[in-house]
């Protein structure tokens, strides 16, 4: 893709001027979240959620980009352009991972694995499949963007990224309905563990979970806009007012990392082999 912006006939890489005080605000938010995540992961050594770590970097570098282009306008050169667009697409399928592997960690706490539909032994390990698919998916499609050079090449890019999307959404909604599943059961019929008073106090899992909710629709949410965005295609409403992109993706994975630094899985009693390591929760 050439440097012109209106290289191909239709397309602009913004069909708006990016607004440099909202990129600088985000970026300074997120940088902050971000910043407070690696001391949260480096002082508990909660070493799976680095790919939560690294999808805060993202977003970081992403609005670091997109400052860039803003700087630029109205003209745009493509390495800002690109950067901002696959690292704000793929930086939530970083935060998924992490996400996905909190639930088996709270299942072994609680003692219920015979409450999960899906054999723990493969929970975590299906939902990080999916979400690796997703996540190559959209920043394989992003790539194909970034060197396209006719209308056919981007228009293949935009459906790879709308078929990571779709994964993505599915492997979320699926995630739901487990976690929810194993909430109920064991609400109906508690384990020793579930509802030991002491466990409780330490370690509010129920808490957790909503937590993981909350997450998760987030996640599902922005990806639902993502989806609509880019089947709208180049110059479509979503792509042409740029307020949806930050109250519909950035505000929501804003709060998705803020939820988890407040409720982090710090303060759970599980280590990654089920096994119970202390008074505080520990998922390293």
């Amino acid at each position: 893709m050439a440097e012109d912006s209106n290289i191909f006939h239709g397309f602009r890489y913004y069909y708006f001027e990016p607004s440099l005080p909202a990129a600088a605000t985000f970026l300074a938010l997120f940088a902050i979240t971000t910043a407070a995540h690696a001391l949260q992961l480096y002082r508990h050594r909660t070493w799976y959620f680095i790919p939560f770590l690294v999808g805060g970097i993202c977003e970081t570098v992403g609005y670091g980009a997109r400052i860039a282009s803003c700087l630029q306008t109205p003209k745009w050169t493509l390495i800002p352009y690109i950067i901002q667009n696959i690292l704000l697409l793929i930086a939530p399928a970083l935060f998924a991972a992490s996400v996905y592997m909190i639930l088996g960690r709270l299942i072994r706490l609680v003692d219920g694995a015979r409450y999960s539909v899906i054999p723990l032994k493969w929970l975590t390990k299906i939902f990080v499949t999916v979400d690796i698919i997703a996540f190559l998916l959209q920043g394989g499609g992003g790539g194909i963007l970034g060197v396209a050079k006719d209308l056919q090449a981007m228009h293949t890019g935009e459906s790879v990224i709308i078929a990571g999307l779709f994964v993505q959404l599915v492997g979320f909604s699926v995630f739901i309905a487990v976690a929810g599943l194993f909430h109920r059961r064991i609400s109906l019929q508690p384990t020793p563990a579930s509802s030991t008073t002491t466990l409780a106090r330490r370690v509010p899992w129920q808490r957790y979970l909503v937590v993981l909710y909350l997450v998760s629709t987030l996640i599902l949410v922005r990806s639902v806009f993502r989806a609509i965005e880019y089947i709208q295609g180049f110059g479509g409403y979503l792509q042409s007012t740029e307020l949806f992109l930050y109250v519909f993706d950035a505000a929501l994975m804003l709060l998705a990392m803020g939820l988890l630094n407040v409720w982090h899985p710090s303060s759970s009693t599980v280590s990654s082999s089920g096994r119970k390591v202390g008074t505080n929760i520990e998922f390293s």
